[in-house]
């Protein structure tokens, strides 16, 4: 979950099981989850965004493309971008009224020759949209075959779009960076590398582990209260349990192990000049190479369910439900950092 996905989640996370919470308080709710998020003035984006439907064996299925403008010569990356349980492709992109994080991959994407694409989820049995992620012990989740529409979304953006193949790319938020991690175990080969924020490792998997070496970036909080940083139980507010996840740590450790990276990271701490932000971030990366296989943790000391952003804030209110942003760094910007150099097919 993130701020973009807040709407759709609080309905059902905050009334809890029971649904017992009134409609007019859960209105006034929704209201101020909406005017407490703080926007900075952007660039005006000219990648184009268009609306794309495939036909799946589960039925229609639907995603956002964005292609960069002006298109110049040469091959293209492609970049897929998961929403988070509840949310939608329209509010990851900044298409929704409140703050999105993930959006300022749009400006990146006209500046770098990127492709992205942002499909919809699926709807589970709770009738929220999300992913069938590798959460052996999360029943609501849907039942689609996410990994083969990725792959055919693949397939469609090299064939159509002049996508280079070598340089294919996820990210995700929550459940979608789950749904990132499921990816990089069952088709690891067509990827380059993998970020996810607020999300870790199933604890309880119905999936094979990896055993594929790939490139992996963790976004996490040390204070996420729906995605344990230590692990155990996904929980939001007073909605029943979504499953368990390892701890950020040894999910980290489990990709850095697989690709035989030194056992000690360099650390690097972003510099922290808003006092009145009780987070600090700081990255653990294995591997001294950008160009071969890396892992990093982005550990996000005292800091919440929610994408790290210098312009894309949100308010105290949200805030206070999430835990808090950090604004030392700007997540899409940290994301490309890390993939941009990186090739499909990279050994230890």
């Amino acid at each position: 979950m993130s701020a973009i996905q807040s709407q759709e989640l609080a309905k059902h996370a905050l009334a809890g099981p029971d649904h017992s919470i009134g409609s007019a308080m859960l209105n006034r709710i929704l209201f101020m989850l909406t005017a407490c998020v703080s926007f900075a003035a952007t660039p005006a984006l000219a990648a184009t965004v268009s609306s794309v439907y495939l036909e799946r064996p589960e039925g229609q299925r639907h995603y956002l493309l964005a292609l960069p403008q002006p298109p110049l010569p040469g091959k293209h990356a492609l970049l897929i971008l998961l929403h988070g349980h509840g949310g939608t492709a329209a509010q990851l992109l900044g298409q929704g009224r409140l703050a999105a994080p993930l959006s300022l991959w749009l400006p990146i994407a006209d500046r770098e020759q990127i492709v992205i694409m942002a499909p919809d989820g699926s709807k589970g049995s709770d009738s929220i949209q999300g992913w069938n992620d590798c959460r052996r012990d999360a029943s609501s989740n849907p039942n689609s075959d996410d990994s083969a529409l990725i792959s055919s979304m693949i397939d469609k953006a090299i064939a159509e779009h002049d996508v280079d193949p070598a340089r294919v790319y996820v990210m995700g938020m929550s459940n979608g960076g789950l749904m990132a991690l499921r990816l990089a175990g069952e088709i690891a080969p067509r990827l380059a590398g993998v970020a996810t924020v607020g999300a870790a490792m199933a604890a309880l998997s119905k999936c094979s582990l990896p055993e594929t070496p790939l490139s992996v970036m963790l976004v996490a909080g040390t204070k996420d209260p729906v995605m344990p940083y230590a692990g155990g139980e996904i929980r939001f507010a007073r909605s029943r349990s979504r499953g368990s996840v390892l701890s950020a740590e040894d999910s980290a450790e489990y990709w850095s192990k697989l690709a035989r990276l030194p056992d000690t990271p360099a650390v690097h701490t972003f510099p922290h000049d808003d006092t009145a932000n009780p987070t600090s971030a700081r990255r653990m990366l294995w591997g001294e190479h950008s160009n071969k296989l890396q892992v990093e943790l982005l550990e996000i000391t005292g800091g919440g369910h929610i994408e790290p952003s210098i312009s894309k804030r949100v308010g105290a209110f949200y805030g206070s439900i999430v835990g808090p942003q950090n604004t030392d760094l700007e997540i899409a910007e940290e994301a490309w950092i890390f993939f941009k150099d990186k090739r499909a097919g990279l050994k230890p």
